[in-house]
């Protein structure tokens, strides 16, 4: 009778020791589904995105997330974080915050370097310098490393360019790229984006106006300086060259303003045409070395479809309207600037 109570006495045990095994397997599978499943990430307006540099680690990401008070659970991302092995897998980006993402889909995203991209906009530049800072206000990298890579020989003769034509690859547009992208891998992208916008019409077109494309993008900027009204594009456009192929000085204004660096500048003096650089039309014949800020879409469209006329000079329209005042010859253009003169005397413009 003792043996058999034994036995029973040992049974007990192994089923009691068997629930305690299953319970706590139980409770650390619901442990590690919560860890895996449960909503862990937290928005904030301060912190709506995770930056992750170059030289980042683990502890320095985590950091991050826990000055942004971006995790409701750190034990949960720890966690997931060892499982998944992200010690060893950090991947520099920028990670858009999802409210209530899980630590596997958010650690996931992480391991695997699945960034949210930047919204890169760009329009109604003038310098290189002006360029590099507002391409590289959202992103990773500086805005002298992007200016530096601008001037490279190297570069711009990888894609076709020279530093004082580069800007042209640049179309005006809203794009998406990385933020960890490099100023090279930037203007492989806008080269790209430029090959894309020189479509086949383009093209065709471009044959009947006997300029390279590079050139059409330094007239079109000169053109997008003269005038901002888009109807007039066009006209000033088949001014510049009628000049142009007649072998004429451009004699254009704002790129006397560029050559100077001062787009300040009210009325143009005999002093200010006598500046010696390339980018003055006054003093070199034909077009200057690069355009003398990002042409717009419309400007570069304009020389394309440029208006054919007999018109040589042009002068701003006594009326400040925003138009001018074309002429076929000399004598009628000198009626024209004398009218415009008088105007900006008596507004006292110097």
């Amino acid at each position: 009778m003792k043996k058999k109570s034994s036995k029973k006495k040992h049974k007990g045990t192994k089923r009691i020791v068997c629930l305690a095994i299953g319970f706590v397997a139980l409770l650390v599978g619901a442990f590690s589904l919560y860890a895996l499943f449960s909503p862990n990430v937290r928005v904030s307006d301060k912190s709506k995105c995770l930056l992750v540099y170059e030289e980042a680690n683990y502890d320095d990401v985590l950091d991050s997330l826990k000055s942004m008070n971006a995790l409701r659970s750190e034990w949960s991302f720890r966690f997931v974080s060892r499982l998944l092995n992200y010690q060893n897998n950090v991947i520099s980006g920028r990670y858009e915050l999802v409210e209530g993402e899980s630590s596997l889909k958010f650690v996931h995203k992480l391991m695997y370097g699945q960034q949210s991209p930047v919204r890169l906009t760009f329009n109604n530049i003038r310098t290189k310098k002006d360029l590099a800072e507002k391409v590289t206000k959202n992103l990773r990298m500086s805005q002298s490393d992007m200016l530096t890579a601008l001037c490279d020989q190297n570069i711009c003769a990888k894609y076709g360019t020279n530093p004082e034509n580069i800007v042209s690859l640049f179309i005006p547009n809203t794009y998406e790229v990385y933020w960890d992208i490099s100023p090279e891998d930037l203007i492989h992208r806008m080269k790209k984006e430029y090959d894309k916008f020189w479509t086949n019409e383009r093209m065709d077109k471009l044959a009947e106006v006997g300029l390279t494309q590079q050139q059409v993008s330094t007239l079109a900027s000169i053109v997008d300086e003269e005038t901002r009204k888009p109807d007039e594009k066009p006209r000033v456009a088949g001014l510049y060259l009628n000049r142009y192929h007649k072998g004429i000085p451009l004699q254009a204004d704002p790129t006397v303003k560029f050559a100077l660096q001062n787009f300040s500048l009210k009325r143009i003096y005999k002093g200010h045409l006598e500046y010696d650089s390339p980018y003055n039309t006054y003093k070199y014949e034909g077009l200057p070395p690069g355009p003398i800020r990002i042409p717009s879409v419309e400007g570069i469209d304009a020389v394309l479809n440029f208006e054919n006329h007999d018109y040589l000079y042009m002068c701003a329209r006594e009326d400040f309207s925003g138009y001018h005042n074309f002429a076929a010859t000399y004598e009628a253009h000198q009626a024209n600037a004398n009218k415009y003169r008088k105007a900006l005397n008596r507004r006292g413009i110097r």
